[in-house]
């Protein structure tokens, strides 16, 4: 005689699913979120991305620090894993990473930046050379930023940062590194990088100009 078919108790069932939903939780928290953007040459200060201006909510500079030379070009190198529409934009800051700001529209055109844009493609391995500013900084940045719309006004961005010193003789320019030889297959640019380089330091030193002349000057002794 066959007999009844046997059900789980429901209480039996409810702890096996709750020990299923709470392994999957578990390992969903602890599955890092997908980046879209990694910056590979010059090493990044951070993984995160999301928050502008170097990634990560209050980022400050990290120790992991790539010293070139004043002028020098150096190939900046990045993957993209997730494949947005847009472009991206390569800046410097010669002292910390507060000049960055976001691009509102193809237009925009400023003082840190050393080349927009850099065209989007389908995923993959991107290169680009730029070309250094010709100063000596021992506290200066690096953003690589991607600007992942096409729309204007833009509204969506991510940002890696690389902590970098520029050290040596600023006679010259265009010094020597073990990243200075140009690389083939990189993404067009919007303009020469030596340009960019050139306004930008430019820029700088009427910075510091202003700088010096907004410092009170001592009071002469009576």
């Amino acid at each position: 005689m066959i007999g009844k078919p046997q059900h789980e108790p429901p209480r039996y069932a409810r702890e096996m699913r709750t020990r299923t939903l709470v392994a999957g939780a578990l390992i969903f928290a602890s599955t890092p979120a997908a980046a879209h953007i990694a910056l590979r040459y010059p090493p990044p200060r951070t993984t995160e991305q999301k928050a502008g201006p170097c990634g990560s909510t209050g980022s400050t500079r990290g120790a992991t620090v790539t010293t070139f030379t004043p002028g020098q070009k150096i190939t900046v190198e990045w993957d993209e894993t997730v494949d947005h529409p847009g472009h991206y934009r390569i800046a410097f800051d010669d002292d910390g990473n507060d000049v960055f700001v976001n691009p509102n529209n193809p237009n925009d055109n400023f003082p840190s930046t050393l080349v927009e844009p850099i065209a989007d493609k389908t995923g993959g391995h991107y290169t680009q050379e730029v070309t250094l500013p010709n100063i000596t900084c021992d506290n200066c940045t690096l953003q690589l930023m991607q600007i992942m719309t096409t729309q204007v006004p833009y509204n969506s961005f991510y940002y890696q940062c690389a902590d970098i010193t520029l050290a040596g003789d600023t006679g010259g320019g265009g010094g020597g590194g073990d990243n200075n030889d140009p690389v083939d297959g990189g993404c067009s640019t919007g303009g020469p990088t030596g340009l960019g380089a050139a306004a930008l330091a430019l820029g700088l030193a009427l910075r510091s100009r202003r700088r010096l002349r907004l410092r009170p000057r001592p009071r002469a002794m009576r």
